[in-house]
């Protein structure tokens, strides 16, 4: 994350609660937002993640809490008072306008100067790679160019506070990818404090400086995209982010064992009374027998998928459960074979023990 502008403003949310009915949807939340960090909000559908973003915008009004952009306490504030860009899942542009007409509605709407309008406009687009196309209507631009005409709309009038609300949802998977760079090189360049939401993990990996893993309304952990994937605070958000096996531990004398089996970890065991191991699919390796120092498990081969420069082996250890393994391919080097007997190896700095209680 590059160094924050002086205009870039952190976000304090204390304590904040929505209900509706008996439903939860934001559960005593408390979140900091750095100055100038690009922050994600991940979580499944009705996890409650776009109902935080809403109360930072101000559409929606909490139960109770508090939520503070810089020194100012905002909760009362209303929308257009709060000094901050968004833009929406639905782009929600205004057909009979030109391009240069959308962009220019926020600086309109503060009655800035023609001559001014005109120059941030211009402004504001050249930023989203779009000079030129001022004079266009909405209707001749494909979805990416839309999705640009809405950030230019949001960044226009400079705000210190920019939301998103899973902006590239409608777009196609290869021009997602695309457009997942060209915002994070954005919000490098603007430096303005970024609350992203989505439900996309990969998205959030990609793009985020840290990410908030909402469920039920709650907060299951706040981290950055690394140790979000690689030391997940428990089940739920193991599960979630990324593909993983988990086999019931159980605790031992200074450790954990499965099936009887002791396992070296180089990490710390969660004080729960629930426990599993995480495996992830690439840090799990064929071996031809054991090998000292790592977790061995012996398996037997159930499905091998050649995916041109890798592998992905499906197969069932001694207590029935699939587990898949993802490897490079080397060479002619030969992959078992359906129904061959393999040996498995994870190092104990790959052997992760989670929480299991929540998920």
């Amino acid at each position: 994350m590059t160094e924050p502008t002086k205009d870039a403003l952190p976000i304090t949310v204390r304590n904040v609660t929505k209900t509706y009915g008996p439903v939860h949807a934001l559960d005593d939340v408390s979140i900091d937002v750095r100055s100038g960090e690009f922050l994600t909000l991940l979580g499944p559908s009705g996890s409650g993640k776009t109902t935080l973003l809403m109360v930072l915008a101000g559409f929606t009004r909490p139960d109770c809490g508090s939520l503070r952009f810089g020194d100012d306490e905002v909760i009362r504030t209303p929308p257009h008072l709060r000094d901050l860009g968004m833009t929406f899942q639905s782009y929600a542009l205004f057909p009979h306008m030109t391009v240069a007409g959308n962009v220019g509605y926020p600086l309109k709407l503060r009655k800035r100067p023609k001559a001014e309008i005109a120059e941030r406009v211009a402004k504001a687009l050249d930023t989203v790679q779009l000079g030129g196309f001022g004079e266009r209507r909405i209707d001749q631009l494909s979805g990416g160019q839309r999705q640009r005409v809405a950030v230019a709309r949001a960044i226009v009038f400079e705000p210190r506070i920019l939301l998103m609300d899973e902006p590239l949802s409608a777009l196609d998977k290869k021009l997602r990818d695309q457009m997942q760079i060209e915002l994070r090189h954005l919000h490098e360049q603007l430096n303005m404090t970024t609350v992203y939401v989505t439900h996309d993990q990969r998205e959030a990996l990609t793009m985020s400086d840290r990410i908030a893993v909402v469920n039920h309304g709650r907060i299951m952990q706040l981290a950055t995209p690394r140790d979000l994937y690689e030391r997940p605070a428990n089940r739920f958000v193991a599960d979630f982010i990324g593909e993983s096996t988990f086999l019931d531990v159980t605790r031992g004398d200074g450790g954990v064992a499965w099936n009887g089996m002791a396992l070296k970890t180089a990490h710390a065991v969660p004080e729960a009374a629930e426990l599993q191991l995480m495996i992830r699919p690439e840090r799990i390796v064929l071996r031809d027998g054991p090998v000292g120092g790592m977790n061995t498990f012996e398996a037997t081969a159930t499905d091998v998928v050649y995916q041109g420069d890798s592998y992905l082996l499906h197969a069932r250890l001694a207590d029935g459960t699939r587990i898949a393994l993802r490897g490079p391919m080397r060479g002619t080097a030969a992959l078992p074979e359906e129904g061959q007997a393999v040996t498995l190896g994870l190092a104990p700095e790959d052997t992760v023990v989670i929480d299991a209680s929540e998920q």
